[in-house]
């Protein structure tokens, strides 16, 4: 089964300095019908002013990925770590016990990213932070960003995985899911079996051990794989 997200549903907050689109309710949208999907709990598709960001705060158990559309972003934290993600490169972190951490644009132009919060399965766990760039010149087939069993460059505390691509027109490509998947159509235009998804939209899949991607123009896409059930135990 295929339920369409599309762009012009999303929740919408617009702070000036920040241009949010919320996949599922977040601070001041509040959707019953849009609560989680699985133990993924938060998309945020974020416009982020130059020179604009998000000031010292806290988190506490739970998975937060970070993949750049456009731009960069400048992480800082009170663990110590501090690094700048630019387009195309994740950055993950596992909140755990608990950290306070800051994400600015520091950039000349506007920063375009999603943030994503999936709810971990382990609880209490020592807080971590990490970032990866990944290459920019390969298209046609996903590659596997982040997984919780060590296959990818960059790890969480959730049996889930994403896989980001770039796809050129025409391009097919078949994906297998573990679990149920929630893909996000960063540019571009993309058919998932029947359905067609724009720019910005998004569709979460259940009941499908396989999906068929076809792409109808050059495109860029982010699949997550996410457990339908969480089983948090604590660290």
């Amino acid at each position: 089964m295929i339920n369409t997200v599309p762009f012009k549903s999303l929740g919408h907050a617009n702070h000036g300095w920040l241009n949010a689109r919320h996949h599922f309710s977040f601070a001041e949208y509040y959707n019953p019908k849009r609560m989680n999907f699985g133990v993924l709990r938060v998309i945020n598709d974020d416009i982020i002013k130059a020179g604009a960001g998000f000031g010292l705060h806290p988190h506490q158990n739970m998975e937060i990925i970070t993949f750049v559309r456009r731009g960069a972003i400048t992480h800082r934290d009170n663990q110590g770590n501090e690094g700048r993600t630019e387009a195309g490169d994740v950055q993950v972190m596992s909140a755990g016990t608990g950290i306070y951490h800051s994400e600015y644009n520091l950039e000349s132009e506007d920063t375009q990213l999603y943030q994503i919060w999936i709810e971990p399965n382990k609880l209490g766990v020592k807080p971590h932070w990490d970032a990866h760039e990944f290459p920019k010149n390969d298209t046609d087939a996903l590659q596997l960003l982040v997984s919780g069993d060590g296959r990818a460059p960059l790890q969480i505390n959730q049996d889930a995985d994403v896989y980001a691509g770039r796809l050129s027109a025409n391009t097919r490509v078949s994906q297998r899911l573990k679990h149920q998947g929630y893909l996000l159509v960063s540019s571009g235009s993309v058919q998932l079996g029947d359905v067609l998804l724009e720019q910005g939209d998004g569709a979460e899949i259940t009941d499908q051990k396989q999906i068929e991607l076809l792409a109808h123009s050059d495109a860029q896409i982010l699949l997550l794989d996410i457990p339908s059930e969480n089983h948090a135990a604590t660290h």
